[in-house]
């Protein structure tokens, strides 16, 4: 390994070797995610302002969206009736995330 910021510490690759039994794709996964999680703050590092630190982390890792989100923007592509659309939007607005 080289002595790189992104190089993960010894204790983290042994805890991903551990996995590979259980299964390789697992272990990969996490290893990619926790290499990309490290660029991630690198760069966050190197913006001025919280805000923009924040923007590029939600730009990066966008949230999914919720089940009333996505219930939402099937309603918009279902070419219902204004009226129905009403209606429906109403309800779905009215549930919780």
């Amino acid at each position: 390994m080289t002595d790189h910021p992104i190089t993960p510490p010894p204790e983290l690759v042994q805890q991903w070797v551990g996995l590979l039994p259980q299964g390789s794709m697992k272990a990969f996964t996490v290893a990619a995610q926790w290499g990309a999680d490290q660029e991630l703050e690198a760069c966050c590092e190197w913006l001025m302002y919280e805000n923009d630190r924040q923007g590029l982390r939600a730009a990066c890792r966008p949230k999914p969206l919720t089940v009333k989100e996505q219930a939402i923007a099937v309603l918009e592509d279902a070419g219902v009736s204004a009226a129905h659309y009403n209606i429906l939007l109403r309800g779905l607005e009215q549930l919780n995330d």
